[in-house]
């Protein structure tokens, strides 16, 4: 047939098939496949599989493509990406997926990252991260070995590890090389505070003493006390220092001075931990900015505000047990906003502007389980073989890390957190440096610190 007379039989075939009903449509195309013979048949094969295998994610409008990824899970995205080089490029730039993604993994979310490929190159560092803390791998060990007799007293910032021991000397190490740094001569040590020009250290002599690093020179001496010193905290603005004992007291110092300023009475056993801190959040009791005085003995914590009159009163008393059949642990946690401490029943948790307990977390077997910090998205634990991490949006144990011998102590400074600010959520930056230190029997120092990612 001649191609005019093949194009005008075309048209009046294509007229006449639009004026046809659906059944006559199909009717017409089963008699013209059964006409048709391999080539023909090959060629309705090859168009109906481009007509009918659209690229939804090439022809969508980004909107309505970000609109339907977000309903995979991250697994499935990533391999969504394989199928083509468009398709890995809108899921990479689909922000709010990944972001999510994140989120869930106890990961940290800066908004003002504006690169749209940013956060899926997050994830997959964050999921190596989470896989690498429950296969164990994600910490590794070294050792600080120079005191002459046992390690009683820790304390770490930025970077730095403050060591106090019985040899009558405090050293102060890098971490990340193994390097002391400073040693002094002091007495013997039950706790340690520093910043760059000093130290600060209570004694089982009954007194507490500050130290100029640069020269070893001992720049004030605390007399006031009648049982060992076991926890000091001070605030150079508020020209303040506080100290627990042995003794039952708590005693408020001038720290430029070493007046005795306020002897806080009270407590009935040991005053093993102090903590000044400044209030987060407004109650009929306290507001924000105020600074706030923490005790704790073995069975109650008491709440001071913090002012040079004699009479100081103390503003609430916490415990778990009316009769004191149960114990606190010796560690405690307060950041303005939560007060945190652990027993033989669990993880207790208090509102600071109500007082009330918010929460109570028992993982498994807790009676042998420390609080060491607490933060928005993790908890570090430790026992006598294992260190973990919790999630506490679950309460679920996610990794764990073992534990030497190490020296035990009821009193509980002879061990502690270190790099803090990961427990709040990674972030890809804040897992590097030290995890946790404790004092050995051999009298050296035992680290467990971040592996560098891979």
């Amino acid at each position: 047939m001649e191609k005019k007379d093949f194009e005008a039989w075309l048209d009046n075939i294509s007229i006449t098939f639009l004026s046809l009903t659906d059944l006559q449509k199909n009717e017409t195309l089963d008699h013209l496949i059964s006409l048709s013979g391999a080539v023909q048949l090959r060629h309705l094969s090859n168009n109906l599989e481009i007509l009918l295998k659209r690229d939804f994610l090439k022809l969508l409008p980004l909107e309505l493509s970000f609109y339907l990824l977000k309903w995979l899970d991250p697994q499935t995205l990533l391999t969504c990406c394989l199928v083509s080089k468009q398709w890995n490029k809108v899921i990479s730039a689909c922000t709010e997926v990944w972001q999510t993604a994140c989120k869930n993994l106890g990961w940290q979310i800066d908004d003002s990252v504006q690169d749209p490929l940013h956060w899926k190159k997050v994830y997959l560092k964050a999921i190596l991260r989470m896989k690498q803390l429950k296969d164990h791998e994600a910490f590794e060990t070294s050792s600080l070995i120079g005191h002459s007799a046992r390690v009683y007293a820790l304390y770490y910032k930025d970077g730095l590890l403050c060591t106090g021991s019985d040899d009558l000397s405090a050293k102060l190490w890098d971490v990340s090389t193994g390097q002391c740094i400073y040693g002094i001569q002091t007495h013997t040590c039950a706790t340690v505070k520093f910043d760059e020009q000093k130290l600060v250290t209570g004694s089982f002599d009954n007194t507490i003493a500050c130290w100029e690093w640069s020269s070893g020179a001992r720049t004030q001496h605390f007399r006031g006390h009648t049982g060992a010193v076991f926890s000091v905290d001070y605030n150079d603005e508020l020209d303040i220092l506080v100290s627990g004992s042995a003794d039952f007291t708590v005693k408020v110092w001038a720290l430029s001075t070493g007046t005795c300023l306020n002897t806080l009475t009270g407590h009935t056993e040991w005053v093993t931990k102090v903590v000044l801190q400044k209030c987060k959040v407004k109650s009929l009791m306290h507001s924000p900015g105020d600074y706030i005085l923490l005790s704790a003995d073995k069975y109650e914590i008491k709440i001071w505000p913090i002012g040079r009159e004699i009479n100081c009163k103390c503003l609430k008393t916490l415990s778990v047990s009316e009769d004191r059949s149960i114990s606190l642990q010796p560690r405690l946690h307060f950041d303005g906003k939560y007060i945190v401490c652990s027993s033989a029943l669990g993880l207790y948790q208090w509102d600071f502007a109500s007082y009330n307990i918010l929460r109570v977390i028992k993982p498994p077997d807790f009676s042998n389980v420390s609080l060491l910090s607490f933060g928005e998205i993790f908890a570090l634990l430790f026992d006598n073989r294992y260190l973990y991490i919790m999630d506490l949006r679950t309460e679920k144990l996610i990794s764990r890390w073992p534990l030497p011998e190490y020296r035990k102590s009821k009193r509980g400074s002879s061990f502690l957190a270190g790099e803090t600010s990961w427990l709040n959520g990674l972030n890809g930056q804040n897992d590097m440096g030290l995890v946790f230190a404790t004092s050995m029997p051999d009298h050296s120092i035992h680290l467990v610190l971040w592996k560098e990612h891979s």
